[in-house]
């Protein structure tokens, strides 16, 4: 018998084709590419900017006293959004209709108002509750709601609604069978909880929860119209003295883009851990199966 003898065919690995030149797509990338060149060319020969402004007013303390705020403000409501979300989730899956009802009115409300009307609403606040207290002890709203603490209810309250509904949504769709199977093995309903719905729950969670946060950080600029001195505030600030607006539009525009690059690789990172293993391991090609 030879030794050279013709392989099975189940064996042979197969040459990969080539794949065929798709002239339509580069053609389309060539043309964006050109107009995207064109465009920033337009931009960079603008005699209306003064762009050697722009490098020093990006280190202004103004300018990064609005950064600091902005990321103080982003934590803030986001931290007290998931606490009261996790609390308004359970709410709405509980069994008890009252409140189950009461989560539903909150979500409704708070989700359903635009942001700048929450905002100019706990600005006003005065208007409609003037003084709190008891006995003979009051303090005015005016001196308690600050413009600071206005735009974090705003916030705060408004990011609760859409993180009561994301969590609501990933622990509703842990399959049913998972919480029956683990009753069957005597375990109570704590234990269910924090053991099998949350785990499953959290990998759903974490994805939407990352670009609420992203998106909170964009949607703090809003405060600016209750005068808090964020970053978008403080940018107008300066160019409403030295007529820069351009200049410093694209200061605040850098700033934003580079801290919400931060913050997408870190979301790319945790959501990564939150995969499952199997996820990361590659597959060996068909072909190569056969062949072994």
């Amino acid at each position: 018998m030879s030794l050279f003898a013709a392989q099975p065919a189940s064996l042979t690995l197969a040459p990969p084709s080539a794949k065929p030149i798709r002239w339509g797509q580069i053609a389309i990338g060539a043309i964006a590419i050109l107009a995207l060149a064109f465009f920033a060319q337009i931009v960079a020969q603008s005699q209306s900017v003064q762009w050697a402004e722009i490098p020093r007013y990006l280190v202004h303390p103004s300018i990064l006293s609005g950064v600091l705020l902005t990321l103080e403000l982003t934590a803030g409501a986001m931290v007290f959004g998931i606490v009261l979300g996790c609390i308004l989730a359970l709410m709405a899956t509980s069994e008890n209709l009252v409140l189950k009802a009461l989560a539903a009115a909150f979500v409704w409300w708070f989700r359903g108002v635009p942001l700048i009307v929450q905002i100019f609403f706990w600005f006003n606040i005065a208007l409609f509750i003037p003084q709190v207290g008891a006995g003979d002890y009051s303090i005015s709203i005016n001196d308690l709601v600050t413009p600071a603490l206005a735009g974090f209810l705003a916030l705060g309250l408004h990011e609760a609604a859409n993180m009561a509904e994301i969590i609501r949504g990933g622990l509703i769709a842990v399959d049913r069978g998972q919480r029956e199977a683990a009753t069957a093995l005597g375990l109570k309903n704590r234990q269910i909880f924090l053991t099998v719905i949350l785990p499953q729950a959290t990998r759903l969670i974490v994805p939407p929860t990352g670009n609420q946060a992203i998106g909170m950080l964009k949607a703090s600029a809003i405060v600016s119209v209750i005068g808090m001195q964020d970053l978008l505030t403080q940018a107008q600030a300066i160019y409403a003295r030295n007529f820069l607006v351009i200049e410093l539009l694209f200061v605040a525009s850098i700033w934003y883009l580079a801290i919400t690059t931060v913050a997408s690789i870190g979301q790319h990172y945790l959501e990564k851990s939150f995969l499952p293993k199997n996820r990361h391991s590659a597959e060996k090609p068909r072909a190569w199966r056969r062949a072994s």
